[in-house]
Protein backbone atom coordinates (compact mmCIF):
# COMPACT_ATOMS: atom_id res chain seq x y z
CA UNK A 1 0.00 0.00 0.00
CA UNK A 2 2.46 2.52 -1.40
CA UNK A 3 1.56 6.60 -0.13
CA UNK A 4 1.60 8.75 -3.43
CA UNK A 5 2.62 12.12 -2.94
CA UNK A 6 -0.86 13.36 -3.09
CA UNK A 7 -1.82 11.57 -0.03
CA UNK A 8 1.18 13.11 1.89
CA UNK A 9 -0.34 16.71 0.98
CA UNK A 10 -3.72 15.46 1.98
CA UNK A 11 -2.83 14.24 5.00
CA UNK A 12 -0.50 17.29 5.91
CA UNK A 13 -3.97 19.39 5.34
CA UNK A 14 -6.02 16.96 7.26
CA UNK A 15 -8.58 17.36 4.80
CA UNK A 16 -9.36 14.02 3.06
CA UNK A 17 -9.22 9.95 3.10
CA UNK A 18 -6.38 7.95 3.01
CA UNK A 19 -6.84 5.17 0.33
CA UNK A 20 -7.12 2.27 3.40
CA UNK A 21 -10.13 4.10 4.55
CA UNK A 22 -11.68 4.52 1.66
CA UNK A 23 -11.24 1.13 0.96
CA UNK A 24 -12.95 -0.08 4.34
CA UNK A 25 -15.66 1.96 3.61
CA UNK A 26 -16.22 0.89 0.65
CA UNK A 27 -16.39 -3.00 2.13
CA UNK A 28 -18.63 -1.67 4.95
CA UNK A 29 -21.32 0.07 2.34
CA UNK A 30 -20.99 -3.10 0.31
CA UNK A 31 -21.91 -5.05 3.37
CA UNK A 32 -24.70 -2.62 3.81
CA UNK A 33 -26.14 -3.44 0.70
CA UNK A 34 -25.57 -7.32 0.44
CA UNK A 35 -26.61 -7.69 4.38
CA UNK A 36 -29.99 -7.77 6.02
CA UNK A 37 -31.16 -4.13 7.65
CA UNK A 38 -30.67 -5.64 11.08
CA UNK A 39 -26.79 -7.10 10.46
CA UNK A 40 -24.29 -6.88 12.72
CA UNK A 41 -20.76 -5.96 11.36
CA UNK A 42 -17.86 -5.47 12.98
CA UNK A 43 -14.63 -3.47 12.12
CA UNK A 44 -11.19 -3.51 13.18
CA UNK A 45 -8.78 -0.85 12.67
CA UNK A 46 -5.28 -0.46 15.41
CA UNK A 47 -5.60 2.56 17.29
CA UNK A 48 -4.55 5.52 15.34
CA UNK A 49 -5.47 4.44 12.01
CA UNK A 50 -8.83 6.95 11.97
CA UNK A 51 -11.61 5.16 13.13
CA UNK A 52 -13.61 8.46 13.96
CA UNK A 53 -12.77 9.36 10.80
CA UNK A 54 -13.69 6.63 9.34
CA UNK A 55 -17.07 6.06 10.07
CA UNK A 56 -17.99 9.92 10.16
CA UNK A 57 -17.46 9.64 6.81
CA UNK A 58 -19.58 6.60 6.48
CA UNK A 59 -22.06 8.83 8.38
CA UNK A 60 -21.91 11.77 6.50
CA UNK A 61 -22.43 9.28 3.02
CA UNK A 62 -25.28 7.45 4.69
CA UNK A 63 -27.39 10.18 5.65
CA UNK A 64 -26.76 11.61 1.67
CA UNK A 65 -27.85 7.82 0.51
CA UNK A 66 -30.63 6.41 3.12
CA UNK A 67 -33.91 8.15 4.66
CA UNK A 68 -33.06 7.50 7.80
CA UNK A 69 -31.43 8.57 11.07
CA UNK A 70 -27.93 7.50 13.13
CA UNK A 71 -26.96 6.78 16.01
CA UNK A 72 -23.48 6.89 17.65
CA UNK A 73 -22.35 5.28 20.75
CA UNK A 74 -19.62 5.60 23.15
CA UNK A 75 -18.61 4.79 26.57
CA UNK A 76 -17.15 8.37 28.13
CA UNK A 77 -18.40 11.70 27.73
CA UNK A 78 -14.53 12.89 26.23
CA UNK A 79 -15.18 10.37 23.57
CA UNK A 80 -18.90 11.68 23.04
CA UNK A 81 -17.67 15.44 22.32
CA UNK A 82 -14.41 14.16 20.27
CA UNK A 83 -17.03 12.29 18.13
CA UNK A 84 -19.66 15.28 17.80
CA UNK A 85 -16.84 17.46 16.77
CA UNK A 86 -15.65 15.01 14.30
CA UNK A 87 -18.99 14.37 12.95
CA UNK A 88 -19.42 18.20 12.39
CA UNK A 89 -16.69 18.36 10.69
CA UNK A 90 -17.13 16.13 8.41
CA UNK A 91 -20.83 18.21 7.52
CA UNK A 92 -23.07 16.03 10.23
CA UNK A 93 -25.39 17.71 11.69
CA UNK A 94 -25.54 16.52 15.33
CA UNK A 95 -26.79 16.60 18.34
CA UNK A 96 -25.51 15.24 21.64
CA UNK A 97 -27.71 12.85 24.24
CA UNK A 98 -26.26 13.65 27.70
CA UNK A 99 -27.93 13.92 30.81
CA UNK A 100 -28.80 17.90 30.21
CA UNK A 101 -29.85 16.84 26.54
CA UNK A 102 -33.07 19.12 25.73
CA UNK A 103 -34.50 16.59 23.32
CA UNK A 104 -37.55 18.97 22.48
CA UNK A 105 -35.97 19.44 18.98
CA UNK A 106 -34.88 16.12 18.24
CA UNK A 107 -37.16 16.11 14.83
CA UNK A 108 -34.66 18.62 13.76
CA UNK A 109 -31.86 15.90 13.88
CA UNK A 110 -30.73 12.74 11.58
CA UNK A 111 -27.44 11.88 13.56
CA UNK A 112 -27.30 11.26 17.49
CA UNK A 113 -24.32 10.98 19.67
CA UNK A 114 -24.48 9.37 22.75
CA UNK A 115 -23.12 8.03 26.33
CA UNK A 116 -24.21 4.50 26.75
CA UNK A 117 -25.47 5.08 30.45
CA UNK A 118 -26.97 7.83 29.30
CA UNK A 119 -28.99 6.65 26.29
CA UNK A 120 -29.95 3.32 28.28
CA UNK A 121 -31.78 6.18 30.58
CA UNK A 122 -33.43 8.00 28.10
CA UNK A 123 -35.12 5.19 26.36
CA UNK A 124 -36.43 3.37 29.22
CA UNK A 125 -37.60 6.84 30.05
CA UNK A 126 -39.24 6.39 26.41
CA UNK A 127 -37.90 10.43 26.27
CA UNK A 128 -35.90 9.79 22.51
CA UNK A 129 -37.85 8.51 19.88
CA UNK A 130 -35.45 5.83 17.57
CA UNK A 131 -38.44 4.40 15.61
CA UNK A 132 -36.15 6.14 12.81
CA UNK A 133 -32.70 4.95 13.68
CA UNK A 134 -31.35 2.96 10.48
CA UNK A 135 -27.51 2.66 11.68
CA UNK A 136 -26.20 2.80 14.85
CA UNK A 137 -22.60 2.82 15.31
CA UNK A 138 -20.56 1.76 18.55
CA UNK A 139 -17.00 3.03 19.21
CA UNK A 140 -14.73 1.13 21.43
CA UNK A 141 -17.16 -2.10 20.47
CA UNK A 142 -15.29 -4.27 22.70
CA UNK A 143 -16.41 -2.73 25.97
CA UNK A 144 -19.98 -4.93 26.88
CA UNK A 145 -21.80 -2.15 28.29
CA UNK A 146 -23.59 -1.86 25.18
CA UNK A 147 -24.89 -5.14 24.20
CA UNK A 148 -27.96 -4.25 26.83
CA UNK A 149 -29.19 -2.02 24.27
CA UNK A 150 -29.73 -4.40 21.03
CA UNK A 151 -33.02 -4.57 22.20
CA UNK A 152 -33.67 -1.11 21.48
CA UNK A 153 -32.45 -1.65 17.54
CA UNK A 154 -33.55 -5.15 16.71
CA UNK A 155 -34.29 -3.44 13.61
CA UNK A 156 -31.42 -1.03 12.58
CA UNK A 157 -28.48 -2.29 11.11
CA UNK A 158 -25.08 -2.15 14.05
CA UNK A 159 -21.62 -1.17 12.95
CA UNK A 160 -19.20 -1.32 15.61
CA UNK A 161 -15.63 -0.44 15.39
CA UNK A 162 -12.49 -1.42 17.91
CA UNK A 163 -9.02 -1.51 17.48
CA UNK A 164 -9.13 -5.56 19.27
CA UNK A 165 -12.21 -7.50 18.49
CA UNK A 166 -11.95 -9.45 22.11
CA UNK A 167 -14.34 -8.94 24.11
CA UNK A 168 -13.84 -7.13 27.57
CA UNK A 169 -15.36 -10.02 29.62
CA UNK A 170 -14.60 -13.51 28.36
CA UNK A 171 -18.35 -14.77 29.39
CA UNK A 172 -19.75 -12.56 26.31
CA UNK A 173 -17.78 -13.31 23.19
CA UNK A 174 -18.20 -10.73 20.62
CA UNK A 175 -19.10 -13.31 18.03
CA UNK A 176 -22.27 -13.80 19.97
CA UNK A 177 -23.31 -10.46 19.39
CA UNK A 178 -22.10 -9.52 15.63
CA UNK A 179 -22.42 -11.44 12.63
CA UNK A 180 -19.05 -10.87 10.99
CA UNK A 181 -15.86 -9.08 11.36
CA UNK A 182 -13.74 -6.54 8.52
CA UNK A 183 -10.60 -6.50 9.71
CA UNK A 184 -8.69 -2.99 8.58
CA UNK A 185 -4.83 -2.50 7.92
CA UNK A 186 -2.36 -4.07 10.20
CA UNK A 187 -0.26 -2.12 12.61
CA UNK A 188 2.59 -3.39 11.04
CA UNK A 189 1.07 -1.75 7.45
CA UNK A 190 0.73 1.43 8.99
CA UNK A 191 4.30 1.96 10.45
CA UNK A 192 5.66 0.81 7.39
CA UNK A 193 3.51 3.58 5.53
CA UNK A 194 4.31 6.57 7.75
CA UNK A 195 0.82 6.28 9.73
CA UNK A 196 1.91 5.09 12.65
CA UNK A 197 5.06 5.23 14.76
CA UNK A 198 7.23 1.93 15.73
CA UNK A 199 7.40 1.07 19.30
CA UNK A 200 10.79 0.15 20.78
CA UNK A 201 9.85 -2.03 23.58
CA UNK A 202 12.11 -2.79 26.61
CA UNK A 203 10.52 -5.62 28.77
CA UNK A 204 11.78 -5.60 32.72
CA UNK A 205 11.06 -8.98 33.99
CA UNK A 206 8.70 -8.48 37.03
CA UNK A 207 7.83 -11.30 39.58
CA UNK A 208 3.84 -11.00 39.25
CA UNK A 209 2.86 -13.98 41.29
CA UNK A 210 1.54 -12.21 44.26
CA UNK A 211 -0.92 -10.41 42.12
CA UNK A 212 -4.51 -11.54 42.22
CA UNK A 213 -7.07 -12.05 39.61
CA UNK A 214 -10.52 -10.59 39.76
CA UNK A 215 -13.58 -11.21 38.76
CA UNK A 216 -13.24 -9.12 35.64
CA UNK A 217 -10.73 -11.35 34.75
CA UNK A 218 -7.93 -8.40 35.34
CA UNK A 219 -5.42 -8.17 37.91
CA UNK A 220 -6.87 -6.79 41.22
CA UNK A 221 -6.39 -3.25 42.02
CA UNK A 222 -5.59 -4.18 45.97
CA UNK A 223 -2.66 -6.62 44.36
CA UNK A 224 -1.29 -4.41 41.97
CA UNK A 225 -0.83 -1.90 44.78
CA UNK A 226 0.51 -3.84 47.23
CA UNK A 227 3.27 -4.68 44.66
CA UNK A 228 3.58 -1.61 42.09
CA UNK A 229 3.79 0.90 45.73
CA UNK A 230 6.69 -1.26 47.05
CA UNK A 231 10.33 0.40 47.08
CA UNK A 232 11.80 -2.44 45.17
CA UNK A 233 9.31 -1.99 42.49
CA UNK A 234 9.43 2.34 42.42
CA UNK A 235 13.30 1.75 42.32
CA UNK A 236 12.84 -0.42 39.25
CA UNK A 237 10.47 1.99 37.35
CA UNK A 238 12.99 5.23 38.31
CA UNK A 239 15.73 3.50 36.97
CA UNK A 240 14.07 2.04 33.85
CA UNK A 241 12.92 5.83 32.85
CA UNK A 242 16.56 7.10 33.75
CA UNK A 243 17.69 4.11 31.19
CA UNK A 244 15.15 4.45 28.77
CA UNK A 245 12.76 7.89 28.79
CA UNK A 246 14.84 10.46 30.36
CA UNK A 247 13.78 13.65 28.62
CA UNK A 248 11.51 12.31 27.16
CA UNK A 249 7.70 13.20 27.12
CA UNK A 250 6.18 10.28 28.86
CA UNK A 251 3.07 8.93 30.07
CA UNK A 252 3.20 6.41 32.80
CA UNK A 253 -0.20 3.75 33.20
CA UNK A 254 -0.65 2.26 36.69
CA UNK A 255 -3.69 0.08 38.04
CA UNK A 256 -4.71 1.81 40.97
CA UNK A 257 -4.54 5.61 42.35
CA UNK A 258 -2.23 4.58 44.97
CA UNK A 259 0.20 3.51 43.12
CA UNK A 260 -0.04 6.52 40.34
CA UNK A 261 0.35 9.29 43.98
CA UNK A 262 3.63 7.04 44.79
CA UNK A 263 5.06 7.22 41.24
CA UNK A 264 4.45 11.08 41.27
CA UNK A 265 5.89 11.33 44.64
CA UNK A 266 9.20 8.88 43.67
CA UNK A 267 9.68 11.08 40.46
CA UNK A 268 9.25 14.43 42.18
CA UNK A 269 12.19 13.69 44.73
CA UNK A 270 13.96 12.94 42.04
CA UNK A 271 13.43 16.31 40.83
CA UNK A 272 11.77 15.33 37.53
CA UNK A 273 8.36 17.18 35.88
CA UNK A 274 5.82 15.10 37.08
CA UNK A 275 1.99 15.34 37.12
CA UNK A 276 -0.80 12.89 38.56
CA UNK A 277 -4.30 12.57 37.00
CA UNK A 278 -7.23 10.02 37.55
CA UNK A 279 -11.15 10.59 37.53
CA UNK A 280 -10.94 12.46 40.81
CA UNK A 281 -9.49 15.68 39.01
CA UNK A 282 -12.02 18.13 38.33
CA UNK A 283 -12.36 19.31 34.74
CA UNK A 284 -10.94 22.52 35.20
CA UNK A 285 -7.83 20.76 36.70
CA UNK A 286 -7.87 17.96 33.88
CA UNK A 287 -7.24 20.22 31.37
CA UNK A 288 -5.01 22.47 32.79
CA UNK A 289 -2.48 19.48 33.40
CA UNK A 290 -3.03 18.24 30.00
CA UNK A 291 -2.46 21.89 28.62
CA UNK A 292 1.29 22.02 30.85
CA UNK A 293 1.52 18.19 29.50
CA UNK A 294 1.61 19.33 26.09
CA UNK A 295 3.36 22.42 26.07
CA UNK A 296 6.41 20.53 28.58
CA UNK A 297 8.43 18.54 26.13
CA UNK A 298 10.32 16.49 29.33
CA UNK A 299 7.16 16.16 30.99
CA UNK A 300 5.57 12.64 33.09
CA UNK A 301 2.29 12.70 33.31
CA UNK A 302 1.78 9.33 35.56
CA UNK A 303 -2.47 7.90 35.74
CA UNK A 304 -4.81 5.61 35.73
CA UNK A 305 -7.28 4.32 33.17
CA UNK A 306 -8.31 7.55 32.17
CA UNK A 307 -5.58 8.39 29.66
CA UNK A 308 -6.06 4.97 27.08
CA UNK A 309 -9.26 6.21 25.41
CA UNK A 310 -10.07 9.13 24.04
CA UNK A 311 -6.49 10.81 24.48
CA UNK A 312 -4.95 12.19 21.71
CA UNK A 313 -1.36 13.76 22.16
CA UNK A 314 1.20 13.03 19.31
CA UNK A 315 3.76 14.93 21.24
CA UNK A 316 4.41 11.35 23.78
CA UNK A 317 7.23 10.16 23.25
CA UNK A 318 7.90 7.47 25.79
CA UNK A 319 4.88 4.75 27.55
CA UNK A 320 5.83 2.92 30.65
CA UNK A 321 3.36 0.39 31.55
CA UNK A 322 3.81 0.16 35.71
CA UNK A 323 1.17 -2.27 35.91
CA UNK A 324 0.26 -5.88 34.20
CA UNK A 325 -3.16 -6.58 32.54
CA UNK A 326 -4.67 -9.39 31.53
CA UNK A 327 -6.26 -7.53 28.90
CA UNK A 328 -4.92 -7.73 25.33
CA UNK A 329 -7.26 -4.18 24.17
CA UNK A 330 -5.69 -2.76 27.70
CA UNK A 331 -2.13 -3.77 25.91
CA UNK A 332 -3.06 -2.12 22.77
CA UNK A 333 -4.60 0.91 23.82
CA UNK A 334 -1.80 1.80 26.49
CA UNK A 335 0.70 1.48 23.82
CA UNK A 336 -1.19 3.01 21.47
CA UNK A 337 -1.47 6.24 23.16
CA UNK A 338 2.38 6.82 21.99
CA UNK A 339 2.02 5.39 18.25
CA UNK A 340 0.82 9.24 17.15
CA UNK A 341 3.34 9.77 14.46
CA UNK A 342 4.36 13.21 13.64
CA UNK A 343 7.08 15.19 11.36
CA UNK A 344 10.31 14.75 13.68
CA UNK A 345 8.69 11.52 15.18
CA UNK A 346 9.13 7.84 13.77
CA UNK A 347 9.34 5.52 16.53
CA UNK A 348 8.53 5.82 20.34
CA UNK A 349 9.86 3.96 23.35
CA UNK A 350 7.60 1.26 25.40
CA UNK A 351 8.85 0.26 29.28
CA UNK A 352 7.37 -3.00 29.92
CA UNK A 353 7.18 -2.86 33.71
CA UNK A 354 4.40 -6.40 33.76
CA UNK A 355 5.72 -8.67 31.99
CA UNK A 356 2.68 -7.71 29.11
CA UNK A 357 5.34 -7.79 26.13
CA UNK A 358 5.86 -12.12 27.25
CA UNK A 359 2.34 -12.55 27.68
CA UNK A 360 0.66 -10.59 24.66
CA UNK A 361 4.35 -10.69 21.96
CA UNK A 362 5.60 -7.40 20.50
CA UNK A 363 2.60 -4.49 20.01
CA UNK A 364 1.58 -4.64 16.09
CA UNK A 365 2.67 -8.76 15.68
CA UNK A 366 0.26 -10.68 13.27
CA UNK A 367 -2.63 -11.14 14.84
CA UNK A 368 -5.03 -13.58 13.53
CA UNK A 369 -7.90 -11.58 14.46
CA UNK A 370 -10.84 -13.26 12.75
CA UNK A 371 -9.15 -16.40 14.51
CA UNK A 372 -9.71 -14.71 17.69
CA UNK A 373 -13.02 -13.07 17.11
CA UNK A 374 -14.40 -16.81 15.96
CA UNK A 375 -12.83 -18.68 18.94
CA UNK A 376 -11.82 -16.47 22.03
CA UNK A 377 -11.52 -18.46 24.36
CA UNK A 378 -8.81 -20.46 22.40
CA UNK A 379 -6.15 -17.54 22.10
CA UNK A 380 -7.07 -16.93 25.88
CA UNK A 381 -6.46 -20.22 27.18
CA UNK A 382 -3.15 -20.29 24.89
CA UNK A 383 -1.42 -17.19 27.36
CA UNK A 384 0.69 -18.36 29.15
CA UNK A 385 0.22 -17.53 33.45
CA UNK A 386 2.53 -15.73 35.13
CA UNK A 387 4.09 -18.65 36.74
CA UNK A 388 4.76 -20.17 32.93
CA UNK A 389 6.30 -16.34 31.86
CA UNK A 390 8.81 -16.20 34.84
CA UNK A 391 10.40 -19.82 34.83
CA UNK A 392 11.30 -18.95 31.83
CA UNK A 393 13.03 -15.21 32.43
CA UNK A 394 16.62 -14.90 32.94
CA UNK A 395 18.33 -12.10 35.05
CA UNK A 396 20.18 -9.39 32.99
CA UNK A 397 22.25 -7.09 34.47
CA UNK A 398 21.04 -3.47 33.31
CA UNK A 399 24.15 -1.75 30.98
CA UNK A 400 25.85 0.25 34.06
CA UNK A 401 25.90 -2.30 36.41
CA UNK A 402 27.22 -4.68 33.99
CA UNK A 403 30.11 -2.56 33.06
CA UNK A 404 31.27 -2.72 36.78
CA UNK A 405 31.83 -6.42 36.09
CA UNK A 406 33.34 -6.29 32.83
CA UNK A 407 36.31 -8.62 34.14
CA UNK A 408 33.49 -11.00 34.83
CA UNK A 409 32.99 -13.54 31.05
CA UNK A 410 29.90 -14.46 32.40
CA UNK A 411 28.09 -13.14 35.58
CA UNK A 412 24.88 -15.37 35.20
CA UNK A 413 24.17 -18.45 37.78
CA UNK A 414 21.02 -20.84 36.77
CA UNK A 415 19.58 -21.55 39.98
CA UNK A 416 16.92 -23.88 38.55
CA UNK A 417 19.37 -25.73 36.42
CA UNK A 418 21.96 -26.25 39.38
CA UNK A 419 18.72 -27.28 41.66
CA UNK A 420 18.27 -30.56 39.13
CA UNK A 421 21.47 -31.16 38.97
CA UNK A 422 22.13 -31.16 42.89
CA UNK A 423 18.69 -32.98 42.93
CA UNK A 424 19.88 -35.96 40.73
CA UNK A 425 23.05 -36.07 42.63
CA UNK A 426 20.93 -36.87 46.14
CA UNK A 427 22.18 -33.11 47.55
CA UNK A 428 20.53 -30.87 49.82
CA UNK A 429 18.85 -27.86 48.43
CA UNK A 430 21.17 -25.53 50.43
CA UNK A 431 24.14 -26.06 48.47
CA UNK A 432 22.65 -24.47 45.45
CA UNK A 433 23.07 -21.10 47.33
CA UNK A 434 26.21 -21.82 48.70
CA UNK A 435 27.40 -22.29 45.01
CA UNK A 436 25.85 -19.16 44.12
CA UNK A 437 27.42 -17.19 47.18
CA UNK A 438 30.59 -18.16 45.76
CA UNK A 439 29.57 -17.33 42.35
CA UNK A 440 28.97 -14.22 43.32
CA UNK A 441 31.93 -13.88 45.13
CA UNK A 442 34.05 -14.94 42.14
CA UNK A 443 32.57 -12.05 40.41
CA UNK A 444 33.07 -9.79 42.71
CA UNK A 445 36.68 -10.52 43.28
CA UNK A 446 37.10 -10.38 39.54
CA UNK A 447 36.27 -6.93 39.69
CA UNK A 448 38.22 -5.38 42.92
CA UNK A 449 41.67 -4.59 43.60
CA UNK A 450 40.94 -5.14 47.20
CA UNK A 451 38.42 -6.16 50.01
CA UNK A 452 36.31 -3.00 50.38
CA UNK A 453 35.78 -2.88 46.22
CA UNK A 454 34.56 -6.52 46.87
CA UNK A 455 32.12 -5.51 49.23
CA UNK A 456 31.27 -2.56 47.64
CA UNK A 457 30.31 -4.45 44.16
CA UNK A 458 28.35 -6.76 46.51
CA UNK A 459 25.83 -4.50 47.34
CA UNK A 460 25.23 -3.66 43.87
CA UNK A 461 24.12 -7.24 43.51
CA UNK A 462 20.95 -6.53 45.45
CA UNK A 463 18.61 -7.35 42.23
CA UNK A 464 20.33 -10.59 41.09
CA UNK A 465 20.18 -12.10 44.97
CA UNK A 466 16.66 -11.08 44.76
CA UNK A 467 16.10 -12.76 41.18
CA UNK A 468 17.88 -16.03 42.73
CA UNK A 469 16.43 -16.10 46.05
CA UNK A 470 12.84 -16.25 44.03
CA UNK A 471 13.91 -18.94 41.81
CA UNK A 472 14.98 -21.15 44.42
CA UNK A 473 12.11 -20.82 46.41
CA UNK A 474 10.41 -22.08 43.51
CA UNK A 475 12.38 -25.23 43.07
CA UNK A 476 11.59 -25.90 46.80
CA UNK A 477 8.12 -24.95 46.22
CA UNK A 478 8.20 -22.98 49.71
CA UNK A 479 7.77 -18.96 49.27
CA UNK A 480 6.08 -17.25 52.16
CA UNK A 481 6.58 -13.84 51.89
CA UNK A 482 9.04 -13.89 55.57
CA UNK A 483 10.66 -17.08 54.62
CA UNK A 484 11.99 -15.34 51.12
CA UNK A 485 12.71 -11.95 52.66
CA UNK A 486 14.67 -13.71 55.31
CA UNK A 487 16.66 -15.79 52.58
CA UNK A 488 17.86 -12.93 51.05
CA UNK A 489 18.74 -10.97 54.62
CA UNK A 490 21.17 -14.49 55.11
CA UNK A 491 22.12 -14.55 51.64
CA UNK A 492 23.95 -10.93 51.43
CA UNK A 493 25.17 -11.69 55.92
CA UNK A 494 26.79 -14.98 54.36
CA UNK A 495 28.28 -13.21 50.91
CA UNK A 496 30.12 -10.49 52.91
CA UNK A 497 30.93 -13.31 55.80
CA UNK A 498 32.37 -15.06 52.41
CA UNK A 499 34.42 -12.38 50.61
CA UNK A 500 35.83 -11.28 54.06
CA UNK A 501 36.89 -14.79 54.80
CA UNK A 502 38.53 -15.97 51.59
CA UNK A 503 39.44 -12.62 49.49
CA UNK A 504 43.06 -13.35 49.83
CA UNK A 505 42.63 -16.46 48.44
CA UNK A 506 40.37 -16.46 45.40
CA UNK A 507 41.83 -13.22 44.48
CA UNK A 508 45.04 -14.94 44.02
CA UNK A 509 43.27 -18.27 42.42
CA UNK A 510 41.70 -15.74 39.95
CA UNK A 511 44.59 -13.12 39.07
CA UNK A 512 48.50 -15.48 39.94
CA UNK A 513 49.28 -13.56 42.59
CA UNK A 514 48.04 -11.62 46.33
CA UNK A 515 46.58 -8.76 46.63
CA UNK A 516 48.27 -5.77 47.94
CA UNK A 517 48.45 -5.08 51.32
Amino acid sequence: MPVTTLELEERKEGKSLYSYQKGAISKIFKCFEDAPKDYHLLYQLPTGGGKTVIFSEIVRQYLKIHKKQVLVMTHRIELCKQTSNMLTEFGVTNKIVDSKADLSDQRDYNCFVAMVETLNNRLNDDKLDISDIGLVIIDEAHYNSFTKLFKFFEKSFILGVTATPLSSNINLPMKDNYNELIVGETIQSLIENEFLARAEIFSYNVGLTSLIVGANGDYTVKSSEDLYTNTDMLTKLIQAYEERCKGKKTLIFNNGINTSLHVYDTFRRAGYPIAHLDNNNSKKERKAILKWFKETPDAVLTSVSILTTGFDEPTVDSIVLNRATKSLTLYYQMIGRGSRILKNKSKFTVIDLGNNLHRFGPWGSDLDWHKIFRSPNFYLDGILSDEDLESNFRYEMPEDLRAEFAKSEDVYFDIKKMYIESVRNGESSKVILERSIQHHAKICIENSEDLWDALGLAKMLKDDIDYRIQRYTKCISKSTFNFVEWLKDDYKKKLNAYLRTNFDEVFEEIHGYPPED
